[in-house]
């Protein structure tokens, strides 16, 4: 886990000290902002692997700024919240971040979410570098998705997405027609114990708000009610 480095964007010190202490024993290195806009700046000038993002700061809030460094990178982000704060998580969630927190946590699982996010995007990168001349894509209509360059588009027009958001609609669109749980999605996607089913619906509605043109009448990435999702053939 050396040389990787997380940025702990918090405007409380003293739970940004605790946070660092905590990743710096796992051998993380560590860099600190203290709003969003100083969070920004800090991505700039470093390479930056996760980026834990306060969501109540001044200056510049953790929305905006999440919203912001999607435009550019890719790296997992996990939000940090307070209990009476969901409905920022699930926006943060829309806007690009990949999981989230509330606090008070316990250590154990901060680090347990920070790793676990960390080894997804390992995996990320690793199959990004390994890619060969021989492109796999599969299309559905007017949506087509390339495993080897992570490339989404509709009509021809690229789609960004998140990691977490290529991994799933590459899960349904290699097996059409075939429904999946969320705790399938999950199992297969995060490559763990189904453990937070509500994170795989938000990621769902995100990617439908990219790929459909009427997201509550979806064509491609359709839902079975009481089973799970899947993208249609057509």
């Amino acid at each position: 886990m050396g040389n990787q480095t997380i940025l702990v964007v918090e405007d409380d010190i003293e739970i940004g000290n605790a946070i660092e202490i905590y990743l710096k024993n796992q051998n993380y290195e560590v860099l600190r902002a203290y709003n969003g806009k100083e969070g920004l700046d800090v991505i700039s000038k470093n390479k930056i692997h996760l980026a834990i993002v306060d969501m109540m700061m001044p200056e510049m809030d953790g929305l905006t700024m999440i919203m912001k460094l999607r435009e550019s990178n890719d790296f997992p982000v996990l939000i940090l919240s307070a209990k009476s704060e969901d409905l920022d998580k699930i926006t943060g969630l829309n806007m690009g971040a990949d999981d989230y927190i509330t606090k008070p946590f316990k250590p154990m699982e901060l680090l347990a979410r920070v790793n676990s996010q960390l080894r997804r995007y390992n995996r990320f990168l690793e199959k990004i570098n390994e890619q060969d001349d021989s492109n796999t894509t599969y299309v559905v209509g007017g949506l087509e998705v390339n495993e080897d360059t992570k490339e989404v588009k509709i009509d021809g027009e690229i789609v960004k997405c998140t990691p977490i958001e290529f991994k799933i609609l590459l899960l349904l669109i290699k097996n059409p027609g075939r429904v999946y749980s969320l705790e399938s999605i999950y199992e297969l996607v995060w490559n763990e114990e189904a453990i937070a089913t509500d994170t795989v619906m938000v990621h769902i509605r995100n990617i439908r708000e990219k790929i459909e043109i009427d997201s509550k009448n979806p064509r491609y990435l359709k839902v079975v009610w009481g089973v799970g999702y899947k993208i249609e053939k057509e």
